[in-house]
């Protein structure tokens, strides 16, 4: 499942003979849509790249052939799991606290069958790449996404989904780790979710399982999820062990789950799961005894987001940053996908470059950091690292829906409120010497793109001084229900000017200690 990682251990429970052994001889079998069959020359290319790395590489900084590239980004890939609405939305309104978990843990397993046909990665995102999309449902309501990528090196996915009138938010940050193995190549899925119930008081920690490409120097290329994952409920104490099977060289079947469900206060298995992903999951009450179908993959049908017109998006957003890479893909037009993809990682690297040249940290534009730690507020979901930098807790779904939207534009259409530039926190070294004038360095960065903000900037006539940025400014400023932070507004007053011209500037007003900071407009 797209929605996290955690740290690994040995299954709850084991027998010699589990109903999970039931499911062996369906599994057996490989269809071709689970395998990439690559002719001679994709073969050449890939086994030029794999040549110079050892077993154990790490994979994050090789650039991979585009014939094995899914057509869309990990921050849309991501939505995967939020695509079957008939498991998502009845959750919350389960009374009874142990058929709540259980519905949490099939919700869980109902997003693996969703892959393209082969093997298939998805595109790495750049960083500062944003993915919003939404769905609409049967009840005339809608679930909200936002993601952003927080982190390049090492690669780190943050989103945000919000079902506001089923109750429903759901915080994650995915970190993939990519290692070869020397016939495989594994995708080692680190990074949490966590799943609220608000309604109910509720968290869910989500975990997931390690992605393995199997045959990629010799033999057919086989994609296998594998290793342990978890479901927690620290408040019901439920907690759901779940194994995912890669097949053995001698026995074992492909795409096999097993696992337990076990209530944690009294140290008892209540339930047993087995299955095959891509198709039948069951599950079994250890108590009666009675074996039902929890789940079928191959009668469900996904029901995929929504997206904003190209026309719409604004570059950095990741079907528009990608649009003539995917296109090649899908028309299976190498050449062009590579060169394509190429100029995106070039800008990626220049930009990195310029920062470093600059001393310029870079900051999301969405998300903040999680505030953990013993008193924070994020007290336990440390390893989200990464979270939406809104508040969204508005009493009724309207108004939430509104503080949703006034985030970033999700939907068609939609009248965002007009973007500043902000100005990023320069890295400070502590001899004076080496410090650039606050003047040269606000007009060097002007005259460049943009890499908060993405806009494209005209050389300003003049530079206005600004006091520096904190690292966090939700920290320093109390959020109006409606959104992120309170619009900027066009300066009336005098401000300090570098240069004899005059220019327009803004500043935002801290609601409680009424502090001033003064900003660039980079859409003037």
């Amino acid at each position: 499942m797209v929605l996290g990682h955690g740290h690994r251990r040995h299954s709850l429970a084991s027998s010699n003979r589990s109903s999970a052994d039931e499911t062996r001889e369906r599994g057996d079998s490989v269809t071709q849509e689970d395998e990439t069959v690559v002719d001679s020359e994709q073969g050449n290319m890939l086994m030029h790249i794999i040549s110079q790395l050892r077993p154990g590489a790490d994979l994050s900084r090789v650039t991979l052939p585009t014939f094995i590239l899914e057509p869309r980004s990990m921050l849309e890939r991501i939505t995967n799991f939020m695509a079957h609405p008939e498991t998502l939305l009845p959750m919350p309104t389960i009374d009874d606290p142990l058929q709540r978990f259980v519905s949490v843990v099939k919700f869980y397993l109902s997003g693996w069958h969703i892959k393209p046909p082969g093997v298939k990665k998805p595109l790495n995102p750049i960083l500062g790449e944003i993915y919003t999309c939404y769905w609409d449902y049967p009840d005339n309501t809608r679930g909200y996404y936002i993601s952003e990528q927080t982190s390049h090196h090492p690669p780190k996915s943050s989103y945000c989904f919000i079902a506001p009138e089923h109750h429903i938010r759901i915080d994650g940050t995915l970190k993939p780790r990519s290692k070869f193995l020397g016939n495989s190549a594994a995708s080692m899925m680190e990074g949490i979710a966590v799943m609220r119930f608000t309604n109910r008081g509720e968290r869910y920690f989500v975990t997931q399982p390690n992605m393995y490409a199997r045959g990629i120097l010799f033999g057919k290329m086989k994609y296998e999820l594998g290793d342990h994952s978890f479901v927690r409920c620290p408040e019901s104490g439920f907690v759901a062990d779940l194994e995912f099977k890669t097949k053995g060289y001698f026995g074992g079947t492909y795409n096999a789950i097993g696992g337990f469900i076990k209530d944690t206060k009294t140290d008892k298995n209540l339930f047993e799961l087995s299955g095959l992903w891509n198709e039948q999951m069951f599950i079994k009450d250890l108590t009666t005894g009675k074996k039902e179908l929890l789940f079928d993959a191959t009668h469900a049908k996904e029901t995929p987001p929504k997206t904003r017109p190209l026309k719409e998006q604004e570059e950095r957003e990741s079907q528009k940053l990608w649009a003539n890479v995917t296109q090649a893909i899908k028309q299976r037009d190498q050449e062009t996908a590579t060169d394509e993809k190429s100029k995106i990682e070039d800008m990626q690297r220049e930009e990195a470059a310029k920062r470093a040249d600059d001393g310029v940290d870079w900051h999301p534009r969405l998300f903040r950091r999680v505030r953990g730690g013993h008193g924070g507020t994020e007290e336990g979901e440390e390893d989200l690292d990464w979270i939406i930098n809104a508040n969204i807790d508005a009493k009724t779904p309207e108004e939430q829906i509104k503080q949703i939207l006034s985030i970033v534009a999700i939907i068609p259409g939609q009248d965002t409120q007009r973007r500043f530039s902000i100005p990023p926190r320069r890295s400070i070294d502590p001899d004076p010497k080496h410090q650039k004038p606050v003047a040269a360095e606000a007009f060097k960065q002007q005259n460049t793109d943009d890499l908060i903000d993405l806009g494209k900037t005209q050389p300003p006539n003049n530079i206005l001084h600004h006091p520096p940025v904190p690292m966090d400014l939700h920290e320093l400023q109390q959020q109006p229900p409606q959104g992120l932070q309170q619009p900027l507004q066009p300066s009336t007053n005098a401000v300090p000017v570098v240069s004899e011209l005059n220019m327009k500037a803004v500043k935002r007003i801290d609601s409680e200690t009424q502090d001033e900071d003064l900003f660039v407009d980079a859409e003037s």
